[in-house]
């Protein structure tokens, strides 16, 4: 256990130190080298998606606020089952942004 939390924490400071793509794409080949006997799904996860992982230390953003609209979103809709139609959904997730209806 003591072994995954330090490879977890390893590899959010990849994330927090890298200064380049190279620095950052030789850093997580390494971390899943080392870490393969421990994460192995989550590792074959990082190997497919590796393109899109490393482009985030060329442009240092993310789709978490995308993620996070639709996570509020799905929210608002598990709340409202049975909204009697779309305007009430519309309205209950403008309000849900304080935004003016």
């Amino acid at each position: 256990m003591k072994k995954m939390h330090e490879l977890k924490e390893e590899f959010r400071k990849i994330y927090e130190t890298s200064e380049n793509p190279t620095e950052g794409l030789l850093s997580i080949s390494e971390w899943l080298a080392k870490s393969s006997s421990v994460f192995t799904k989550s590792c074959q996860t990082i190997r497919n998606w590796f393109g899109e992982i490393i482009s985030y230390f060329e442009r240092r953003t993310t789709n978490g606020v995308v993620e996070g609209i639709n996570n509020k979103l799905k929210l608002i809709k598990r709340r409202g089952y049975g909204f009697r139609n779309f305007r009430n959904f519309w309205v209950r997730s403008m309000l849900s942004w304080h935004l003016v209806c």
